[in-house]
C-alpha cells in the first residue's frame, strides 16, 4: 500500500504507549509477578457474573438508554445518599459511562475550552492531562511533596487566575494512597467561593479506605457538590475492571452539558453489565466490606516486607503501596523498575511517569489487589532485593 504523503500534526505529540501497558507486557515476557497495573488477580463474585449471563440470555443485548439503565441510576442515587447524604436525581444527575476514564474525558470535553486552565496535582493519574491537551486547554501542575503528598492550599490559591476553569482532585489518591480530609474539602470549598471554577473529583477508590477513616466524597459538601462532577467505577469496587463500567454524578445543569458530549463519544454502554450491577446493588452490600477486605491485603503485604531494604510509604486508601528504594540503588526509577522485572521477576510502576516534568524520587508503586499467595510470593522477592 502506498504511504500517505501528507504530514499529520499530532494533538498528543508527547504521548506514546502508557507505562502500564509497557510494564504489563514486560511482566508477561519475563514471566514476572505483575504488581504494576491496578487490577486484581482474583475473580469477581460468581453471583455478579451469573446476573450478567442472565441479562444476556433474557435478551438485554441492544442499546441501553443514553444516560444508562434507570434501575442502575436509582441504585447509585440511593447508595450516594445513604453513604454521603448527597442527593442526586437518577433521571437528570447520574450518567453511566464506559469506565471512569471516559467519564473524566467527557467532563473535561464538555466544559473546558481552548486556553482555559485546569489545575491538577502531581503525581497524577495519567488520563487527566491528555484530555486537557486535546481540548486546547493548559494544565497547571501543583506537585505534592513526598512522603506525605498533602495539598498545600496556599499554593493552590496562588495559581488560580481568571483563566482557571477546573480543578481535578483524586481521593483516595492514585498513585500515593493518600486521602483528602474533611478539612481539605472545606478549604477547597472556601477557596472556590464566588468563582465559576468547576471541580472534577475522581473517587474511583471510594470504598477502599483504611484505618477507620471515612471517604470524604465531594457529595458530602453541598456548596462544593453544586459545582462538581464526581466520577466513580464499578470495576474497582466489584473486581471487574474488564467490564469498563463507571458513572458520573453532577448537578442537572452540569450533567446536561456532560450528556451532550457523552452521546457523541460513547452514546451508551454495555447493557447486560448495567443490568447485572443494578440487580447486584439491590441485594448486596459488598461495597461496604471492601475496607476490611483490602485492609487485610494491605497489612499482609506491608507486614511481609517491613524487614526489606525498601522504605514503606503510608497508604490510607486505594490498593497501591509506594516503596522508596533510595537505600538500595541510585538508578532512575524506570531503569530500576525494568531491572526488577527482568532480574527479580516482579513488576511495578515507576512513579516518575505520574509527573509532568522529570521527577525521580526513587519510588515505585506496587498494587496489592492480589491473592494472598501472590502477595506473599511478591514479599519473598522484595525481601531478597
Amino acid at each position: 500500500m502506498p504511504k500517505f504523503s501528507a504530514s499529520i500534526k499530532s494533538k498528543l505529540p508527547k504521548v506514546g504507549t502508557t507505562i502500564f501497558s509497557k510494564m504489563s507486557a514486560l511482566a508477561a515476557t519475563e514471566k514476572a509477578l505483575n504488581l504494576s497495573q491496578g487490577f486484581p488477580d482474583f475473580d469477581c463474585s460468581p453471583a455478579l457474573t451469573s446476573l450478567g449471563t442472565k441479562a444476556m440470555n433474557s435478551g438485554m443485548n441492544q442499546y441501553a438508554p443514553m444516560p444508562g439503565l434507570i434501575s442502575l441510576r436509582e441504585q447509585i442515587a440511593q447508595k450516594t445518599e445513604e453513604l454521603y447524604t448527597g442527593v442526586y436525581h437518577p433521571e437528570t444527575e447520574i450518567t453511566i459511562t464506559a469506565g471512569a476514564t471516559q467519564a473524566i474525558f467527557t467532563a473535561i470535553l464538555a466544559t473546558v475550552a481552548e486556553n482555559d486552565e485546569v489545575v491538577i496535582f502531581t503525581p497524577a493519574y495519567d488520563c487527566y492531562e491528555p484530555a486537557i491537551d486535546l481540548v486546547g486547554a493548559k494544565a497547571i501542575h501543583i506537585e505534592l511533596q513526598g512522603p506525605e503528598y498533602r495539598i498545600d492550599w496556599e499554593q493552590v490559591k496562588k495559581v488560580i487566575s481568571q483563566r482557571t476553569r477546573m480543578i481535578i482532585i483524586n481521593t483516595p489518591h492514585n498513585p500515593t494512597g493518600t486521602i483528602m480530609s474533611a478539612q481539605d474539602m472545606q478549604k477547597l470549598e472556601k477557596l472556590l467561593h464566588n468563582t465559576d471554577i468547576l471541580v472534577l473529583s475522581d473517587e474511583v477508590y471510594e470504598h477502599i479506605i483504611f484505618d477507620g477513616y471515612d471517604h470524604q466524597s465531594v457529595a458530602r459538601f453541598p456548596k462544593l457538590a453544586e459545582r462538581s462532577f464526581i466520577v466513580s467505577s464499578f470495576g474497582k469496587t466489584y473486581h471487574t475492571t474488564g467490564w469498563k463500567i463507571g458513572y458520573c454524578l453532577a448537578p442537572a445543569e452540569l450533567m446536561k452539558e456532560f450528556r451532550k458530549a457523552h452521546q457523541y463519544n460513547v452514546f451508551s454502554v454495555h447493557t447486560p453489565s448495567q443490568q447485572a450491577y443494578s440487580e447486584y446493588l439491590a441485594t448486596s452490600n459488598d461495597h461496604l466490606e471492601l475496607k476490611e477486605f483490602y485492609q487485610h491485603k494491605r497489612d499482609l503485604f506491608r507486614d511481609s516486607i517491613k524487614s526489606s531494604r525498601f522504605q514503606l510509604g503510608e497508604t490510607a486508601g486505594s490498593y497501591f503501596q509506594l516503596l522508596d528504594y533510595s537505600k538500595i540503588s541510585e538508578e532512575d526509577d524506570i531503569t530500576f523498575a525494568e531491572r526488577l522485572t527482568k532480574e527479580f521477576k516482579i513488576a511495578s510502576i515507576p512513579t516518575s511517569v505520574f509527573y509532568s516534568r522529570k521527577v525521580d524520587e526513587k519510588v515505585l508503586r506496587f498494587c496489592f489487589a492480589k491473592k494472598d499467595e501472590t502477595l506473599l510470593q511478591a514479599a519473598e522477592i522484595i525481601n531478597s532485593i
